[in-house]
């Protein structure tokens, strides 16, 4: 749920400026230590963990058979155990699934939930933190691939994990500030992040996540195939993009409303922020041949209104296809 103490306008200029800091109650904290750990995960998920180093910050999918984005993972291992952040939803579920392929690797899975918090800073560090999360977003990290243009705005962001009787240091150090700076922020710069991002149809080339989250070189994982598939031949069938909203009412869309073009339904709202020098802005998951020049409608499914909606792009819709399918034939042609 998000959340404002004051006026969200004013604490997004407070947070960039490093005197607040704020309580990521949706997130929580587990752990696996272990011999194995880094291999284990490594088999798992769509980034290359296997060489993982010392306190680098990582990010990570959990992706089903056909590519789908299940979950993602913010990742740091600190030489004896692996710290991951993701988001409550499903959590024990989560724990169980993982449990359950554990098999003969020698890994322990431990649910830090109770024990951390997870605390969210714009480029500062947390005194009583044990570790922080450095997001490498907007960065094409090792293996990685971008489709479109990082945005312009800056992303400085941290999460530090916080034991739970440290938290009143914290408010000695920092003010409070509310998600909705991160929800206007993150929209801003263009940074998916789930789970309101995520449906069951979610590729990680919608959104550009190839970026930071995909390693394309690695070693088999679950997914594998289908990401290197639409990466290579194909094009993903929607694309992320940034709405600039009409603002010139009170009305802000929330997440789930639809988006037209004219009376075609072309996609939904993901995500939705209130910046501070852009104005009302939303992330939207839209069809990937919707025309970026024409202005779009928000349908608010609560209240009725509809808002306009200009296009700022993401994730273009050419997309994917990076091979040559004439030079891929032919070299298929030779091999056979």
């Amino acid at each position: 749920m998000t959340q404002s103490f004051a006026n969200p306008l004013v604490e997004q200029r407070e947070f960039l400026a490093g005197k607040s800091a704020i309580l990521l109650e949706e997130k929580v904290v587990f752990t696996i230590s272990g011999e194995d750990r880094l291999t284990w995960l490594n088999d798992l998920f769509s980034q290359k963990l296997d060489d993982l180093l010392l306190g680098v910050s990582v990010e990570a999918l959990w992706l089903d058979a056909q590519g789908h984005i299940v979950r993602d993972f913010h990742i740091i291992d600190d030489g004896v155990t692996t710290w991951l952040i993701t988001y409550k939803t499903g959590f024990e579920e989560l724990l169980t699934q993982l449990k359950r392929m554990v098999f003969r690797a020698k890994v322990v899975i431990t649910d830090c939930s109770a024990d951390y918090l997870v605390v969210a800073t714009w480029d500062k560090d947390i005194q009583a933190a044990a570790l922080q999360w450095a997001d490498p977003w907007p960065e094409i990290t090792s293996g990685g691939y971008r489709y479109g243009q990082a945005s312009a705005e800056p992303w400085l962001y941290r999460e530090s994990l916080v034991p739970v009787n440290e938290l009143p240091a914290i408010w000695n150090q920092f003010g409070k500030a509310g998600t909705m700076v991160i929800d206007a922020l993150r929209v801003a710069s263009h940074r998916p992040a789930g789970p309101n991002e995520i449906d069951e149809k979610s590729l990680p080339h919608e959104y550009d996540w190839l970026t930071t989250a995909v390693h394309l070189s690695k070693g088999c994982y679950r997914g594998q195939e289908a990401v290197a598939k639409i990466h290579n031949l194909g094009h993903p069938p929607r694309r992320l993009a940034l709405l600039h909203l009409d603002g010139s009412g009170h009305a802000l869309p929330e997440i789930g409303d639809e988006v037209y073009q004219e009376e075609k339904h072309v996609g939904k709202i993901t995500s939705v922020g209130q910046h501070y020098e852009m104005g009302p802005i939303a992330l939207a998951v839209l069809k990937r041949n919707t025309p970026l020049e024409l202005v779009l409608t928000v349908h608010c499914l609560n209240g009725g209104e509809k808002l306009s909606a200009h296009q700022e792009e993401i994730v273009p819709s050419s997309a994917g296809a990076v091979v040559d399918l004439g030079e891929f034939r032919a070299k298929r042609g030779k091999e056979s």
